[in-house]
C-alpha cells in the first residue's frame, strides 16, 4: 500500500514539475529566433519592447521629419501654389495609409512581421536617400526665384522628389500595419498579467511615436526653415538607418509568430476554384465534406469584410499670423510640437491616473472599452476644429479692419493661439487612435493581425483622399472668392473650410456612437 502512495506522490510531483516547466515557456504559438518556444524570462515582455519602441521612434522621426513641412517645401522649393502644394503633400501622406495593405499582406501570408518590417526597412531607406539628393544636388533642384520669376521642376526633379516620396510610401507600409502588432506578440495572451502589459504597451507605443514627431516639430522643423533642406533632409535620413539598426539588435529576444496565411489568399483561391469547377456536379457522397469547406470559408469571408491632412492647414493658418519673438522667427510648423507634447504629457496621465480612476466604475482592466476610448477621442477632435475655426474667423476680421487683405501681409495676431488647437488635436489621438489601434489587433483573429491594422490605416487614407477632393472642388465652386487662394489666405475663408470640417466631425460623432452600440449588441 505504501508503495502505491508513493508512487501516486511521485506521480503528483512529477506532474506539478510538467507544469512549472510548460509555464516556463510562452504558450500562445510563438517561437523563439531559434525557432523553440520562447523562454519567458529571456525573451518578450517589456525587456523587447525598448527595441522596437526605439525603432518606431526613430521611424516617425524620420517621417514626421519629411511629412511636418513638406508643404513649405513645395512651395518655397519647388515654387508650387498652396492648393497644388496642399494636395500632392495629401495624396502623398493618403498613399502612405494605404500601401500598409500590401505590407500586411505579405506578413501574414508569407514573411511574417519580422521579415517584412526588415526588408520594407530597406525600401524606406532608399527613399529617404533620394529625397535627400534631390534636395542636395542642384541639378536635381529647381534653381532660385529671380525676382516674381520661380522655375518650376523639371521633369528630371519631379522624377527624382516624387520616386523618393513614393518609395517612402511603399517603405512605410510594410513597418506601419506591422510593428505595432509585432510589439504586442511580444506578450502571451494566454498569461492574464501579460495580458494587462500588453493594453499598456499600445499607450507607450502611441507615446514613443510621439516623441520622434516632437523632435520632427522643433528641431527638425527649424533646421530645414534656417539651415535648408539638405541637412533638414539628411538627419532624418539618419534616423532611419538607425530605426533599422535598432530592430535588428533585439532580434535575440523577441517572440516571434508564424504567418499563417491569409484569408484574402484562401478567399481568391475559393473564387478561382468555384470559377473553374462551375459545371461541374458535386458528388452525392462529399456533400457533407463540401458543406464544411464552404462554411469555413465563408466564416473567413465574413472575418474580411467585417474587419492630417489638418496639420497642413494649421501651417497655412500660423504662416499669416505674428511670429516672431525678438529677433526669432517661429517656422509655422514648429507649433506642432505642442500636439507632440500633449501626447507625451496625456499618456503617462491616462495610463496612471485616468485608467486607475475609471476602472473603479466600469470594472474594466483598461478602463474605457476601446469603441468608447474612440469615441472620446472623435469629441475632443471637433473641439480642436471648433478653436482653429473660431481663430481663423478672428483673423480674417482682423485682416479686414487693418486693410491687409488685398496686401496679403501678417495680420497682428500671434502664432500661439493656436496652441489650444493643437493641443487639443494631440489629446484627441491618445484616445483616438491608441484605442484603434488596440480595437483591431484584438479583435482579429492571428492570422489577419497585420491586416487589420491595415484596414485601420486606410481609414486615415480615405480622410487624407476626401479632403484633397473637398479643396479640389472647393477651389472649383468657390471660383475667384476660393475659400483657400493660391498666394493670399487673407483673400480667401479658410475659416469655412474649418467650420465644414467641424460640420462634418459633429455628424461622425452620432453615427459612430449608433454603430458602436450596435457592434456591442452584436457581440454580447
Amino acid at each position: 500500500m505504501a508503495s502505491i502512495d508513493e508512487e501516486r506522490s511521485l506521480l503528483e510531483v512529477e506532474e506539478s514539475l510538467i507544469q512549472e516547466e510548460v509555464k516556463l515557456y510562452a504558450e500562445d504559438g510563438s517561437i523563439d529566433i531559434h525557432g523553440n518556444p520562447p523562454l519567458k524570462q529571456t525573451t518578450g515582455n517589456w525587456k523587447a519592447c525598448p527595441f522596437i519602441f526605439a525603432n518606431e521612434c526613430c521611424e516617425r522621426l524620420a517621417y514626421y521629419g519629411i511629412a511636418k513641412n513638406l508643404i513649405t517645401y513645395f512651395t518655397n522649393e519647388l515654387h508650387e501654389t498652396n492648393v497644388s502644394a496642399a494636395r500632392h503633400v495629401m495624396t502623398w501622406q493618403g498613399t502612405c495609409y494605404i500601401t500598409p495593405l500590401i505590407g500586411a499582406l505579405i506578413a501574414d501570408a508569407y514573411w511574417g512581421r519580422y521579415w517584412t518590417i526588415a526588408c520594407f526597412s530597406a525600401i524606406y531607406f532608399t527613399g529617404m536617400v533620394a529625397l535627400t539628393l534631390s534636395a542636395s544636388v542642384p541639378g536635381l533642384k529647381p534653381a532660385e526665384c529671380i525676382g516674381s520669376l520661380c522655375p518650376p521642376a523639371t521633369m528630371v526633379q519631379s522624377t527624382v522628389l516624387f520616386s523618393g516620396l513614393y518609395l517612402i510610401a511603399l517603405g512605410t507600409g510594410g513597418i506601419k500595419p506591422c510593428v505595432s502588432s509585432f510589439g504586442a506578440d511580444q506578450f502571451d495572451k494566454t498569461d492574464p498579467s501579460e495580458r494587462v502589459r500588453k493594453a499598456s504597451f499600445f499607450n507607450w507605443f502611441y507615446f514613443t511615436i510621439n516623441i520622434g514627431a516632437f523632435v520632427s516639430s522643433t528641431v527638425l522643423v527649424w533646421i530645414q526653415e534656417n539651415y535648408g533642406w539638405e541637412l533638414g533632409f539628411l538627419i532624418p535620413t539618419v534616423f532611419m538607418g538607425l530605426a533599422t539598426m535598432s530592430f535588428f539588435f533585439g532580434t535575440p529576444l523577441y517572440r516571434f509568430q508564424k504567418p499563417r496565411g491569409s484569408p484574402i489568399t484562401s478567399v481568391c483561391q475559393v473564387l478561382v476554384a468555384a470559377y473553374r469547377k462551375s459545371n461541374l456536379k458535386v458528388p452525392e457522397d462529399s456533400t457533407d465534406g463540401f458543406l464544411t469547406k464552404r462554411q469555413l470559408y465563408q466564416k473567413e469571408m465574413q472575418t474580411l469584410t467585417r474587419g492630417s491632412y489638418i496639420y497642413t492647414l494649421f501651417v497655412q493658418q500660423g504662416r499669416c499670423m505674428k511670429r516672431t519673438i525678438g529677433l526669432f522667427e517661429i517656422p509655422p510648423a514648429t507649433l506642432g510640437m505642442f500636439d507632440t507634447a500633449s501626447v507625451l504629457i496625456s499618456v503617462p496621465i491616462y495610463d496612471r491616473v485616468i485608467v486607475p480612476l475609471v476602472r473603479r466604475f466600469t470594472g474594466l482592466a483598461k478602463g474605457f472599452t476601446e469603441l468608447q476610448r474612440m469615441g472620446i477621442g472623435l469629441f475632443v477632435s471637433v473641439l480642436s476644429l471648433t478653436f482653429a475655426a473660431i481663430v481663423e474667423t478672428v483673423r480674417l476680421q482682423l485682416a479686414r479692419d487693418l486693410d491687409l487683405v488685398e496686401s496679403g501681409d501678417i495680420v497682428p495676431l500671434n502664432i500661439f493661439w493656436q496652441i489650444p488647437q493643437y493641443f487639443l488635436m494631440g489629446t484627441a489621438g491618445v484616445f483616438f487612435f491608441v484605442g484603434r489601434i488596440e480595437f483591431f489587433y484584438e479583435q482579429s483573429p492571428d492570422s489577419m493581425r497585420s491586416l487589420c491594422s491595415a484596414w485601420a490605416l486606410l481609414t486615415t487614407t480615405l480622410g487624407n483622399y476626401l479632403s484633397s477632393l473637398i479643396i479640389t472642388l472647393v477651389a472649383y465652386l468657390s471660383g475667384k472668392d476660393c475659400w483657400i487662394p493660391s498666394d493670399n489666405i487673407n483673400n480667401g475663408h479658410l475659416d469655412y473650410f474649418f467650420w465644414l470640417l467641424v460640420s462634418l466631425g459633429s455628424v461622425n460623432i452620432p453615427v459612430f456612437v449608433f454603430f458602436s452600440v450596435k457592434y456591442t449588441h452584436m457581440k454580447v
